[in-house]
């Protein structure tokens, strides 16, 4: 049975443990085709399941922000037009680094981007705490910031003192409730090229797509179940979870 076939079937975990455990051999020619149409199911339904609860949210007047001066801003974003383009813009960017992983290029290719953070300016009582709504920023803000030339020479002295440098996808979960917090969460780039990267300064420390995986088995809010906040989620998630699709 292919790599696809057993994701099909559900064990969207362990096939993903089985792709990583290839490691270069993943873009062998026997494997890569597998690997690709499993990447590819996966990220349909990530942009299914943002759908989803963009839908939900919409429908519990959840505060979006709606004056947008650049595309991070919104909460849904299909891929654009030039995504082709921009990926390979970034790529020739960061090439002294490493490598972009595929799920990134996936997700860009797939799905687009989103950004379901609640609108502080506009209402600061936010509907759940410190819930950690999911963000991932677009690619033509990424291409602009990583094509910068004062954001490479930042990535030189990263990559000279740490030996791997990052892309900044996400706020952390302070800064989305307008508090200060800590460094954005992002995908570490890879020294040689890899179907998925670390997810770095969030804390379950895991990978991009598990990362993926975690905010949707919490509806698109990762940290929405701590207890330390006492948010009112259920009914939110009793609508939502039963149309999501695992990833």
């Amino acid at each position: 049975m292919t790599l696809y076939d057993r994701y099909i079937n559900g064990e969207t975990e362990t096939v993903y443990n089985d792709i990583y455990k290839l490691g270069k051999d993943a873009f062998l020619e026997t494997n890569f085709a597998d690997t690709e149409k499993v990447l590819t199911e996966t990220f349909e339904r990530v942009s299914f399941n943002l759908g989803i609860i963009y839908k939900e949210l919409k429908n519990t007047n959840y505060c979006f922000k709606t004056d947008f001066e650049f595309n991070f801003e919104r909460p849904l974003i299909k891929p654009l037009v030039d995504t082709d383009n921009l990926l390979a813009k970034l790529d020739k960017s960061l090439r002294p680094f490493g490598f972009v992983p595929i799920s990134l290029k996936m997700f860009y290719k797939i799905v687009g981007a989103c950004n379901f953070g609640w609108d502080y300016e506009t209402n600061e009582d936010f509907i759940w705490q410190c819930a950690d709504p999911i963000q991932i920023a677009s690619l033509d803000d990424l291409v602009s910031e990583f094509t910068d030339q004062n954001t490479l020479d930042d990535l030189k002295e990263c990559y000279e003192d740490d030996g791997f440098v990052a892309l900044s996808l996400s706020a952390d979960y302070l800064h989305k409730d307008n508090i200060s917090g800590g460094q954005p969460y992002s995908l570490q780039i890879t020294s040689a090229p890899s179907i998925d990267g670390q997810f770095l300064y969030e804390e379950h420390n895991t990978t991009f797509i598990n990362y993926l995986r975690i905010c949707f088995d919490n509806c698109g809010f990762s940290r929405i179940t701590n207890p330390k906040y006492k948010n009112d989620y259920q009914t939110f998630f009793d609508k939502v979870r039963p149309q999501l699709k695992r990833i």
